[in-house]
């Protein structure tokens, strides 16, 4: 019975965030907040300008290095179990198939931001 009340208190606190988060904006519309800059200042181009996909690349590899900082984190706690053959081994094998893809995309010139 805790269960299904608390989960029927908490879809309805999340449904009435998400209508209020919807509904809440709309009720305040002028002109300046149509503009692609509210500063003040007229744009002189478009805001829709396309982004080199090195950005993109550069921040794949950084989330794919702080994804395995995040799994390693918790390796010294893990050192401490009985099956310490099998943590050393899936740890270097996350390590290892890390290691190639840096080494794959450097070797692509996936790295360089000179064309």
């Amino acid at each position: 019975m805790n269960t299904i009340l608390l989960l029927t208190i908490n879809a309805t606190l999340a449904s009435a965030m998400v209508m209020l988060a919807f509904w809440l904006p709309q009720l305040n519309i002028y002109t300046e907040k149509y503009s692609p800059y509210e500063c003040g200042f007229d744009p002189t181009g478009s805001a829709r300008l396309p982004f080199s996909m090195k950005f993109f690349l550069v921040a794949i590899t950084f989330l794919l290095f702080d994804l395995e900082i995040a799994l390693l984190l918790p390796l010294p706690w893990a050192l401490q179990t009985y099956t310490l053959n099998l943590t050393l081994a899936m740890t270097l094998l996350l390590i290892t198939i890390l290691a190639l893809g840096l080494a794959y995309e450097w070797t692509q010139k996936g790295l360089e931001w000179q064309e």
